[in-house]
């Protein structure tokens, strides 16, 4: 079994983050897509009273998608959502055959290093990463293939949505329409979300 890993906050999860997914199933992900959704991330500011609606968001989505799949691994084990704590228990259930697939935005792959065991995850993983800013060159990130990390960049073009331009909107009372699955917006207005 070969893995492909979705790891994020996903505060929502949006429809860039589902092309992406979908990207990588018809290109590399033959065994599927499996999203992660972070506990608690390391790197970002997180409200803890969204943490189980934003993994019943990814849910949702992978309810709808047969070769998506989610894993609970970070929430069962609580506390902050290291990525090379979670890889390398992933590698002793499923004991794959091949390198862990991991898909990156180019944002957090530049500041790969500061990652908690950085040094030791990037011989466990291969990178596949997508454009997340405007102007992205390669020449920022090709200086980490000489310390040994493993990327591919996607030929994706750059979708410019945001979990924060999305939470911004449903403060300001405006559609998300086109943005997020029709199944998450409705969640998002059931449970109120965002709204502070």
């Amino acid at each position: 079994m070969e893995l492909c890993l979705f790891q994020g906050t996903f505060n929502p999860i949006h429809n860039a983050h589902i092309k992406i997914a979908e990207y990588a199933l018809e290109h590399f992900a033959k065994d599927g897509v499996t999203f992660i959704p972070a506990y608690l991330p390391p790197h970002k500011q997180s409200d803890s009273n969204i943490t189980n609606h934003r993994y019943k968001m990814v849910e949702l989505v992978v309810s709808e998608h047969p070769d998506f799949k989610i894993s609970d691994i970070e929430y069962q084990r609580k506390g902050k959502s290291y990525t090379y704590l979670t890889v390398l228990e992933l590698y002793k259930i499923h004991k794959p055959k091949t390198k862990i697939k991991f898909l990156i935005g180019t944002d957090a792959f530049k500041k790969i290093e500061t990652w908690y065991e950085s040094d030791k995850l990037k011989n466990m993983l291969d990178f596949y990463v997508f454009k997340r800013e405007n102007g992205f060159d390669e020449t920022e990130i090709v200086h980490l293939k000489n310390k040994g990390y493993d990327y591919t960049i996607l030929p994706l073009e750059f979708t410019d949505i945001s979990s924060t331009e999305i939470r911004n909107l449903i403060r300001q009372n405006k559609s998300l329409k086109g943005l997020v699955p029709k199944r998450v917006e409705e969640y998002i207005k059931e449970n109120e979300l965002y709204k502070d």
